[in-house]
């Protein structure tokens, strides 16, 4: 199989090091279900076409899985060890180098919600690759901003995407945002460390939307090349 796929499956739930243990589910397609340390984030990730043997696999240092596969070429084989039908280790070789990475215990790896109850939504925000440059930017442009908001421009009564928001003077940036919308919300935020990491890794994106509900949920969904991408955001307060 091709390296790029397994690691581009990999980042989408990675999120740049800020998700290390979850499982992998290899049944047709490889897939796998997440939750964040602080509960903020809830994501689902699938790659399609999948030839892999039909297991689960305790995944829980995706930092040092990554290090591993780093030093694979383009072109890998992926074989899992089993001992019964309990997978223990994954062997990938290039055909000139080989690695093993030891996987972990299902009881180690945090289980994460099936998330069936779903609220209604009611602003439905395009994501296009536009935004996420924006975006990626602003929140390097104010890094010690925690959240994002979305609110309406007073000015305008058009919503935007607010990073630093306030009902003080403040350092901020307001992202204009095409979006449809069944009923008006209050402002309400997420987290923008974790968006910003969703957004970097669905760069490739054929097309995506953010979903929020002022039941205090959203969701991301994206559409890539052969990968399914959900991500939900809890709502958070901001200080």
């Amino acid at each position: 199989m091709e390296k790029s796929r397994l690691m581009n499956f990999i980042s989408k739930y990675h999120l740049n090091g800020l998700i290390q243990s979850v499982s992998w589910n290899s049944n047709g397609s490889l897939s796998t279900r997440f939750i964040s340390d602080d509960k903020s984030v809830v994501g689902e990730v699938t790659l399609n076409m999948f030839n892999g043997q039909k297991t689960i696999l305790g995944v829980y240092n995706t930092d040092l899985l990554v290090k591993l596969l780093s030093v694979l070429g383009h072109e890998i084989n992926f074989n899992v060890n089993l001992s019964g039908d309990k997978a223990y280790s994954l062997t990938l070789d290039d055909n000139s180098s080989t690695v093993n990475y030891m996987l972990a215990d299902m009881a180690v790896i945090p289980p994460a919600p099936d998330l069936k109850q779903l609220p209604n939504f009611e602003l439905t925000i395009k994501i296009t690759k536009e935004f996420i440059d924006k975006f990626i930017k602003a929140k390097s442009a104010l890094p010690e901003i925690e959240h994002f908001t979305i609110a309406k421009n007073p000015k305008t009564d058009k919503y935007q995407i607010v990073l630093g928001y306030s009902n003080l003077n403040s350092n901020r940036i307001s992202i204009d945002i095409e979006y449809e919308m069944t009923a008006d919300i209050d402002p309400i935020s997420f987290s923008a460390k974790y968006f910003r990491e969703i957004l970097a890794s669905n760069k490739d994106l054929n097309g995506a939307t953010l979903m929020v509900s002022s039941e205090g949920l959203a969701k991301a969904e994206f559409e890539i090349d052969g990968f399914e991408s959900k991500y939900y955001l809890v709502k958070l307060e901001n200080n």
